[in-house]
């Protein structure tokens, strides 16, 4: 039997070949987005297999209306993908307050949200696969992305804690953290703080600065490995820099606790034993 998606951002990029992956192979998909008239050639080319539901996951009773009209609709939900989110690109001076306010509203809200919102059906069902798209960012920091950076963080910080809290429901949840893909991510996806002149300089060492990027349908080709897995990942990169980049920043965070450790020690003190039944 087929499996029944709940997919958010799938108007466009890796959303949108999540999408459409699960349905060349015979799944159902609540496809949602500020703007389904992008989802219309699915529409036509799957029918009644695609649920398209305009979605702004920033609206909390809305998301829940539209979980609750795809749960409805499709009679149970198998895979929730988290995938609506954007860049903010700006340096942690630059980043005004109403930038980050809506980078925290869609990256971190919405996904709690829809979290949120899907649970009571999962649990009852006995089953289902949350799948949070975070980022390469959501465990690597770069300059002028902190804001984007905190929401990824702050994503993977609660899905984790999701993760013990619903295992013995049997949920399951993965943090899908991509690299550099050819979408639009970084282009009108993206949202940009008011530049001050004192970081030109580090804009421009940026610019140089080169990705290699993958396929954003290779990338739905791994994720629908990843959901058929009996023992998915917690966390997963999608992409090899990702994973080569990481090996050298938790090297160097290893090395500086080890190398502070004494310090860590004499700041515990004489500790105190609390919550010791005799």
């Amino acid at each position: 039997m087929g499996k029944v998606w709940f997919v958010t951002g799938s108007s466009r990029g890796l959303g949108r070949e999540f999408v459409s992956a699960a349905l060349s192979r015979g799944d159902q998909v609540a496809a949602t987005a500020r703007d389904t008239s992008a989802l219309a050639d699915l529409v036509a080319e799957h029918g009644t297999a695609i649920l398209p539901l305009t979605l702004d996951v920033t609206d909390r009773a809305a998301v829940v209306a539209a979980v609750r009209q795809a749960h409805e609709h499709f009679g149970r939900l198998d895979v929730v993908v988290n995938n609506a989110g954007f860049g903010l690109f700006g340096t942690i001076e630059e980043i005004s307050e109403a930038d980050i306010r809506a980078q925290l509203e869609t990256n971190v809200l919405g996904a709690l949200w829809v979290s949120q919102a899907v649970l009571p059906y999962l649990r009852e069902q006995g089953s289902g696969h949350i799948v949070q798209v975070s980022s390469a960012g959501g465990v690597l920091a770069f300059p002028a992305l902190g804001g984007y950076h905190a929401s990824k963080w702050a994503l993977e910080g609660f899905s984790e804690s999701l993760s013990q809290e619903v295992a013995g429901f049997g949920i399951k949840v993965t943090i899908v953290e991509p690299g550099s893909y050819g979408t639009d991510w970084g282009g009108p996806s993206a949202s940009f703080s008011a530049p001050h002149p004192a970081y030109d300089g580090l804009r421009q060492a940026m610019a140089g600065f080169q990705l290699r990027q993958g396929s954003p349908r290779a990338a739905a080709q791994a994720l629908l490995t990843v959901v058929d897995a009996e023992n998915p990942p917690l966390r997963i990169f999608f992409g090899t820099q990702p994973y080569q980049a990481a090996q050298g920043v938790y090297a160097d965070r290893l090395k500086t606790w080890a190398d502070w450790s004494a310090l860590s020690a004499e700041a515990e003190g004489e500790p105190a034993l609390h919550g010791v039944v005799a």
